[in-house]
């Protein structure tokens, strides 16, 4: 049970990091500014994750959940101010 609730909130995350990739292009000036934050918080996000899992001392189909949730957590914030920028109609910055 306890590995379904990660499971999910791995699978919650992970939408928001494809989110968050998918819309960076639309609210960032200039492909080269697009592609600098889109790797930034990929690196951030592979970083966070390998804490969470190799920290926790899980194995297996554990601490694979953990560094997805770990990676989808780092992207988070990003998705829901882009969703606002989103729905604010707010241009590229």
């Amino acid at each position: 049970m306890e590995h379904a609730m990660i499971a999910l909130l791995a699978l919650v995350l992970l939408t928001a990091a494809v989110y968050a990739q998918y819309r960076i292009p639309f609210h960032t000036a200039g492909a080269a500014r697009s592609a600098f934050t889109r790797g930034v918080l990929i690196a951030i996000g592979i970083a966070f994750g390998y804490v969470g899992a190799t920290g926790s001392g899980a194995e297996g189909r554990l601490a694979l959940l953990l560094f997805l949730v770990g990676f989808g957590l780092v992207h988070a914030p990003a998705a829901i101010i882009l969703f606002v920028k989103r729905s604010r109609g707010a241009g590229k910055s």
